[in-house]
């Protein structure tokens, strides 16, 4: 028997060579939103999601689904729950795109550092402003607060460590002090990060216990010299309580990959401040963590339709 293996959207060389190497049989979608994989899946026994949302009505029609195989690290666009329900594994590709997402993070780290947005903005209205007046800050001995210590966590500590010269402070309750990179100082108050941080920089899931979990009381708390990084999930922060802090200079500026809304609404507020600097959510999106994150889901595909013990399982599958 051929097992069909669905992708909405196209995965990199390796991995597609990865499952027809084995005799699967890919089948492209015909699109990526809801009604388009509804209307490709009942006859597939695999997926491969990107930016597709897995909802409970797509689980209800493919009657054939084994596993889905999320191309990142993220799950959070999976109905895990309705998963469980119709009895398909959910996995995903942790360690794929974590280099990435980790030089990213200190990319907005060096870009907030030298306000480089309002540098880029009035230099040439008035170059010696921009110049001598802009405030500027070394990354060198400031300390980062990190939330969450996993796969990228660890490595944007390893980068500010040894790279930067800098003082790490962690909050992760899932981990423990010896599962932490050495130099890293492991604390279970969670509120010591943004009253003691330079930079607090968000490394971790979505969650019911995370949604919104970041807000005034957080920004309250930081410095007004501090800076606000996330790299992880816009639904972590309380966007509202981030552009309040911005716009009366609680704290000093941020940079961050995501917001609740992707794709951005032009007319957020937000995009007017010139205290912080927005991308397109493009952490997972060099060559190299794409690359890896289709081989890995492949590999995840195969893993789970050979009745092999999959690497990388979604927690609870």
């Amino acid at each position: 028997m051929t097992y069909k293996i669905l992708l909405p959207q196209e995965i990199m060389q390796e991995g597609r060579e990865y499952l027809e190497s084995r005799g699967y049989e890919l089948i492209t979608g015909s699109g990526m939103e809801e009604e388009d994989i509804i209307r490709d899946i009942p006859e597939c026994d695999g997926i491969i999601v990107r930016l597709s949302k897995m909802s409970d009505r797509v689980f209800e029609a493919a009657k054939k689904l084994k596993v889905v195989a999320r191309h990142g690290a993220g799950y959070d666009t999976v109905d895990l729950e309705s998963a469980k329900r119709h009895g398909v594994t959910v996995l995903n590709a942790p360690i794929a795109n974590s280099m990435s997402v980790a030089e990213l993070a200190i990319f907005y780290m060096l870009h907030c550092s030298r306000n480089f947005k309002l540098v880029e903005e009035k230099m040439l209205e008035d170059y010696y402003w921009a110049k001598l007046r802009t405030p500027k800050v070394e990354l060198d001995g400031k300390t980062v607060g990190l939330v969450g210590v996993g796969n990228i966590g660890s490595r944007v500590a390893i980068k500010a460590l040894h790279g930067f010269n800098m003082k790490v402070i962690a909050y992760d309750p899932y981990k423990t002090q010896d599962q932490v990179p050495e130099g890293v100082e492991l604390t279970s108050d969670f509120e010591r990060i943004f009253k003691e941080s330079d930079f607090v920089s968000l490394h971790c899931p979505t969650t019911a216990e995370t949604t919104d979990f970041v807000g005034e009381k957080q920004f309250s708390l930081m410095k007004p010299t501090a800076y606000f990084i996330n790299t992880a999930r816009g639904k972590l922060v309380d966007e509202k309580a981030l552009y309040h802090a911005l716009s009366t200079h609680a704290i000093a500026g941020a940079g961050v990959d995501v917001l609740k809304k992707e794709p951005f609404d032009p007319a957020d507020p937000i995009f007017t401040l010139s205290n912080i600097v927005i991308g397109p959510h493009i952490g997972a999106a060099t060559k190299e963590a794409t690359d890896r994150a289709s081989l890995h889901s492949a590999i995840g595909i195969d893993e789970v339709l050979s009745g092999k013990k999959p690497s990388w399982p979604v927690p609870g599958f």
